[in-house]
């Protein structure tokens, strides 16, 4: 095998099962993709992916090529990231992932931290997929819910967010409040599509309130929050996000059940270059004063 692209494009493939996610992986165009998968396939003289609406599956011989392909990219990757982690200056990519739902959080820290050090390249990265840190995918994610346990990962706290329950006042105009938990079932919610979120406010809504109940569903955080303000529902928001906000009415407080923990977690062979120090140590300063944050 003498091309090494092409056989890194088909485990991306592979791991993420679309050209799409591959091409965005890689920073090429998907053409790019399909071209590498076809011409691996034609230098082998067999199908290594099978074609579908949803995407790629790998074949019996597609497997095979890909279990070593993925251990060679894991050395590189490892490689790579020593590479990097002997860099002592403060500039090129930085890029930082994170959950969905706290940009309006953490632009502001990127744009500041990018001010204070001009020749650094921000990427942004949202997804509902993890970010692979061991594959230098990013340099900094912020998760939340338990702790997260990969291997050689550093895991740091970084604040806890509180979430309260809150309705919009065209809501309450048209059908009032609850009077306390017992009234939650007569009202109509709005809440995550999928019934495996991890949201632990979420969860206390599913066991008080039935399926029914859940009038307005998303996959999106941006768009529970504006069925919210639109008067779909009462809903859950971040208590930083209602607050001052004239157009909301607080249905029930926040409540330490419905906090939700937010940790840096940065790769071990990064963790202490000069650059994710400078940037780590620049949110953690920035989140002190964050609202209703603790």
């Amino acid at each position: 095998m003498n091309n090494w692209d092409e056989v890194r494009t088909a485990f991306q493939v592979a791991r993420l099962g679309t050209v799409s996610g591959a091409a965005e992986v890689l920073g090429v165009h998907h053409a790019t993709v399909i071209r590498h998968i076809d011409a691996l396939e034609g230098r082998l003289g067999v199908k290594l992916f099978q074609r579908h609406a949803r995407g790629y599956t790998p074949t019996e011989a597609g497997r095979d090529l890909l279990t070593i392909a993925q251990t060679a990219d894991e050395q590189f990757a490892q490689l790579a990231n020593r590479i990097k982690g002997q860099g002592e200056t403060v500039q090129g990519e930085l890029i930082v992932t994170s959950i969905s739902g706290i940009s309006d959080l953490l632009v502001p820290v990127l744009a500041g931290f990018q001010r204070h050090w001009p020749e650094v390249i921000v990427r942004f990265l949202t997804d509902m997929r993890l970010f692979r840190l061991d594959y230098g995918e990013a340099h900094v994610a912020i998760r939340a819910g338990a702790a997260p346990e990969e291997p050689d990962n550093v895991v740091q706290p970084l604040v806890r967010v509180k979430t309260g329950l809150y309705a919009a006042r065209s809501y309450v105009e048209a059908h009032g409040l609850p009077a306390g938990e017992a009234e939650l079932a007569a009202h109509r919610f709005i809440a995550a599509d999928s019934e495996a979120s991890r949201a632990p406010f979420y969860r206390w809504l599913r066991d008080r309130v039935p399926e029914t109940a859940l009038a307005f569903r998303a996959s999106e955080p941006v768009a529970m929050e504006r069925a919210l303000r639109e008067g779909a529902g009462i809903g859950f928001l971040s208590a930083y996000k209602a607050h001052g906000d004239d157009g909301l009415v607080e249905v029930m407080a926040p409540r330490a059940e419905w906090d939700s923990a937010l940790w840096i977690v940065t790769h071990v062979d990064l963790h202490r270059t000069r650059k994710v120090q400078a940037f780590l140590s620049y949110l953690k300063e920035a989140a002190k004063g964050w609202k209703l944050c603790s």
